[in-house]
């Protein structure tokens, strides 16, 4: 090198430049590769089939868009949901999902590559899931530096808290959700150093793709305007911060209420107010700093002192006012349990009963980060260490989503990115301390002599690191391939030899009553499986997932946990056909309606007409919820259980095991020899797994 001209030397340092930029390609190329194919263990192991419950609707009103266009689906009313109500599809769904589906469908078609519409469905979210690998990279890169980009990247890519959601079949907004989010996230960054409308314009439109894919938006944009708070209160507020938001809330909040599911919520409810007063803040200051221009110093603070008193009580009064008039909606039930965490036990049942709104335990974090739970304050060190505005808001991200993942399994997912790009700083900077000076010494020994034990602890770091993100990497395909690979619609277990069992009893439950049942059918069940049953068996459901009217639900799990007599009134009073539940007890499937069962009483008792049903009354007399002799008799009279163990009684389940024995509770059922009076068994499929009964028709009044 030393003897090398001018010319020379650059033309070295750009072959560099050229070998590292082709070095950062192909990393991430391998990132988003590898994202994709992690996420193709349930495409392995079982057909290409949509997993849960939620991506059925999802599915069903893809396939509803694909053929009969955008005007038809934003129009439709599905009268196969919530009977007697029905739904109109199009003001009541983030529609981004399905949009997206369909326009990579149409692209596929134009480049004649033949695709079933399912097909991408199922493998949509596997393919996001790569583009979120490259965003976080550029999102990191940006705060940090390439070093710290390639690591989250490659965090990013394998994260089970992330992969939970975008396994392929998982055909959930969230799928393409967390990609929407790190863009915008990305974008905001960028508009927030460059302080343009371009870049503020792009994040608005960012910003807009993740309101039309996801209700979780709300958190974005309330983490926005929190960081621009924090800007201002240490003191780091500037004419591109001004710039930055101002484009990207005026924009943003126009594009978000063009949804219709979204309307005017983002100036009427409480929950965008953050936003609201962001803005006005940003207003505020900007006219301040104009007049300060204008005036002299006593005029100003003469005038700063009045504007104070009497405009701020003027705004405060005029909020007061439009909150009492109801201009200004309060905050959902959902809201309040992402700050209070007791607040839907006590309040609303229906959004406590869904196991994702359960608080995270603290094993759960490190299931679903493994290594990141320990990286992760070394990033939020790093932030605070050399502070800058777009490292403040990695830093509130981080905290605001421990906190929120803390209080909701669900919100795990929005951890997820943030772990990664914290993590991903944090051991770069600590490879780039313990390797490089290292590798310096051997090439710079004038300039930096080695010291005596750098290179042991350099090679003791190496030996650690290499250890760690081994078994963060194990970790990741295992839990990838047990916990987050296996659809619900299809089940599977290990035999005693090791090999494995598939229980399919749900679709051949669905196949069942799409074949046998009349088309003008009405199905009654738990909420959980109505989105299957409409999208499978193409039958009319009562209620379903969507939970939007809990007193309908209410009617439902009165019925279930009433007496045969009282749901008969229930039932004829919702003109219901068939009745479907699930029941475990033979396969050992936890997850039956036995086990929901206290949530149908809980929701069942929450209205006016089921004031009737106490919680208390199904509990035995030493306070335990059993179904075996000591169980209280209004569980073992009442529907739900006369559903499922209807002929149980007589079944053997176990080796050394009284017939009867529920394998999921451990217990022998204690109501065994009855009979139905107001249903008939219409189905039981091989495993037990879904049961189907028939309404009896009334007697005929007529005859003698």
């Amino acid at each position: 090198m030393l003897g090398l001209n001018k010319k020379g030397v650059q033309v070295s340092f750009q072959g560099i430049k050229k070998q590292e930029t082709l070095l950062t390609i192909s990393i991430l190329a391998l990132a988003a590769v590898l994202s994709f194919a992690t996420r193709l263990f349930s495409v392995l192991r079982f057909e290409s089939v949509i997993h849960e419950f939620d991506p059925y609707f999802n599915y069903r009103t893809t396939k509803y868009l694909a053929e009969n266009g955008f005007y038809a689906f934003h129009n439709w009313f599905d009268d196969r949901a919530w009977y007697p109500l029905g739904r109109i599809i199009g003001g009541t769904i983030y529609p981004g999902l399905m949009l997206t589906s369909v326009f990579l469908f149409r692209l596929g078609q134009l480049l004649h590559i033949d695709i079933d519409i399912r097909n991408v469905c199922v493998f949509l979210a596997p393919l996001f899931s790569s583009f979120t690998t490259l965003i976080t990279y550029l999102l990191t890169k940006e705060i940090f530096d390439k070093g710290a980009g390639l690591t989250a990247a490659a965090f990013v890519a394998i994260v089970p808290g992330y992969i939970s959601r975008s396994v392929a079949g998982s055909y959930d907004n969230e799928g393409i959700a967390i990609f929407c989010m790190l863009l915008t996230y990305y974008a905001w960054i960028k508009a927030v150093k460059t302080g343009t409308v371009r870049w503020g314009a792009l994040s608005a439109l960012a910003y807009f793709y993740m309101v039309s894919s996801w209700g979780g938006y709300v958190f974005l944009i309330n983490l926005i305007p929190l960081h621009v708070l924090t800007l201002m209160i240490t003191g780091r507020f500037s004419h591109r911060i001004y710039i930055a938001y101002s484009t990207l809330y005026c924009l943003g909040t126009i594009l978000s209420m063009q949804i219709s599911f979204v309307g005017f919520q983002p100036v009427q409810s409480s929950e965008h107010m953050l936003a609201l007063g962001v803005f006005g803040l940003c207003q505020i200051c900007a006219f301040v700093d104009y007049v300060r221009s204008k005036m002299s110093s006593a005029d100003f603070q003469a005038l700063l002192s009045f504007a104070l008193s009497t405009v701020g009580a003027i705004i405060g009064v005029g909020l007061i006012i439009l909150a009492l008039s109801g201009k200004i909606a309060p905050w959902t039930g959902r809201f309040y349990a992402l700050l209070d965490p007791s607040y839907a036990k006590n309040h609303i049942p229906i959004i406590a009963s869904v196991s994702e709104h359960q608080p995270t335990a603290w094993s759960s974090f490190f299931f679903d980060l493994h290594l990141l739970a320990m990286l992760l304050p070394a990033g939020l060190y790093l932030c605070f260490k050399d502070p800058s505005d777009a490292k403040f808001f990695l830093a509130l991200y981080g905290a605001t989503a421990v906190y929120f993942a803390g209080v909701m399994v669900r919100l795990m997912l929005v951890l997820a990115p943030a772990a990664c790009a914290l993590s991903g700083a944090g051991l770069s900077r600590l490879l780039s301390k313990f390797l490089t000076p290292a590798v310096q010494t051997q090439r710079q020994k004038k300039s930096a002599p080695p010291a005596p034990t750098r290179g042991p602890v350099a090679l003791s770091f190496a030996v650690l690191s290499i250890a760690l993100l081994s078994a963060y990497t194990f970790h990741c395909t295992w839990v990838t391939s047990e916990a987050y690979s296996s659809p619900s619609i299809v089940l599977s277990a290990r035999a005693h030899d090791g090999s494995r069992i598939i229980f399919d009893d749900f679709r051949e439950a669905y196949g069942w009553l799409r074949s046998n049942t009349p088309p003008d059918a009405r199905i009654m069940s738990w909420w959980d499986y109505g989105y299957q049953i409409t999208a499978m068996a193409n039958r009319t459901v009562l209620v379903d997932n969507n939970t939007w009217n809990n007193t309908h639900i209410s009617r439902v799990g009165q019925a279930m946990a009433s007496g045969e007599e009282k749901a008969l009134e229930i039932m004829r009073e919702l003109d219901v056909d068939y009745v479907l539940v699930i029941f475990g007890g033979l396969t050992g499937y936890s997850s039956d309606d036995i086990n929901k069962f206290l949530w149908m009483v809980r929701i069942g008792g929450s209205t006016e007409k089921g004031k009737h049903i106490h919680e208390s009354d199904y509990y035995s007399p030493s306070g335990e919820f059993r179904v075996d002799k000591e169980g209280a008799p209004a569980l073992l009279n009442c529907l739900m259980y006369k559903m499922c163990y209807y002929r149980f009684g007589k079944v053997h389940t176990e080796g050394g095991r009284p017939q009867g024995w529920d394998r999921v509770r451990g217990a022998e059922i204690g109501n065994k020899d009855f009979e139905l009076d107001v249903l008939e068994e219409a189905y039981t499929t091989e495993h037990w797994l879904v049961r189907i009964y028939k309404v009896k028709d009334l007697p005929n009044r007529g005859s003698l």
